[in-house]
């Protein structure tokens, strides 16, 4: 009999990061270090999950390229399972290259992420088994609007969305009321639900908005100050766990990562929010977008709940 397992649709990137030593000098060659890592939510959401001890198998698209080797490599390591991934030949391996200054603040930056649209309407069709087999569904709207509407309108697992960004988060609004699970930012949630969120009151009208849609479960993060949990029927204001952050890059995806293993180890609302928040705590305390110290015991312990 086949484990319960988790299915990820979303993308891969390989992280390029220069940091200068001193102030950039623009069309020059600045002394400094270059850093090689792998992202994209999808994948980071995967990993922390695994770390949560969920088996996965992640839906996403590779290329041909060196890259792709070492995403195969590190999720082979992990014990994630890419076979039901696609491979593009010739393709790309979605690739973000950043030169950062001294301070650490983005100079420039520039984004290959084109692969990801051959996760298409038809090729997700040929995994919808697995898609339904699974206990729940992550996706990233890294996906296109047509990926997304599809999985929304034919698969029965529980969905959970991540909007990413402002300036993505606009291609859930057609299928909100066919998620389950909602972890939108302030921004986003104002996007989504049409409400200027300034106090508790708006934060509670911005997420019963979003559950009126159909939603079941809405997690609103705030960042430092914690975030905003609601069913209906239900809701609670929480704070984040103590935390010392070196580095926020990857807190929203392990906090997806532990909505989803919340949902796997059917806890309600209240341990739901705050079993992810503590994911998010730990997560930032590491230079590394995916913290290897996650596990299902440090974020319970963390969460008050061990």
């Amino acid at each position: 009999m086949q484990k319960p397992y988790v299915a990820v649709c979303g993308n891969v990137n390989v992280d390029i990061c220069g940091t200068a030593f001193a102030g950039l000098i623009a069309k020059d060659s600045n002394p400094g270090t270059v850093r090689l890592s792998l992202g994209g939510v999808g994948r980071n959401v995967a990993h922390d999950l695994r770390l949560l001890g969920l088996d996965v198998t992640l839906l996403t698209a590779l290329g041909t390229d060196l890259f792709s080797g070492r995403v195969l490599q590190s999720c082979r390591e992990l014990g994630i399972d890419l076979s039901h991934a696609r491979t593009v030949p010739g393709g790309r391996t979605g690739t973000y290259l950043v030169v950062v200054d001294k301070d650490g603040d983005p100079a420039i930056a520039v984004c290959d992420a084109e692969l990801i649209g051959q996760l298409t309407p038809d090729f997700l069709a040929a995994q919808l088994p697995v898609l339904n087999a699974a206990e729940a569904v992550v996706l990233d709207t890294n996906l296109s609007e047509d990926a997304i509407r599809y999985l929304s309108e034919n698969c029965t697992a529980p969905l959970f969305a991540d909007p990413v960004s402002v300036s993505k988060a606009g291609k859930l609004l057609p299928v909100l009321g066919r998620l389950h699970t909602l972890k939108p930012n302030r921004l986003e949630a104002e996007l989504l639900s049409g409400v200027r969120i300034t106090d508790r009151a708006s934060l509670a009208l911005a997420a019963d908005t979003l559950l009126q849609t159909g939603l079941q479960r809405v997690f609103l993060s705030l960042g430092s100050e914690g975030a905003f949990c609601a069913e209906r029927g239900n809701s609670v204001l929480l704070p984040c766990p103590q935390t010392t952050p070196v580095n926020a890059t990857g807190g929203g995806d392990a906090m997806m990562a532990g909505l989803v293993t919340a949902w796997c180890e059917q806890l309600p609302l209240e341990e739901a929010g705050r079993l992810a928040l503590a994911c998010g705590s730990i997560a930032v305390e590491s230079i590394e977008t995916v913290n290897p110290e996650i596990s299902l015991t440090s974020a319970r312990r963390r969460a008050g709940l061990s």
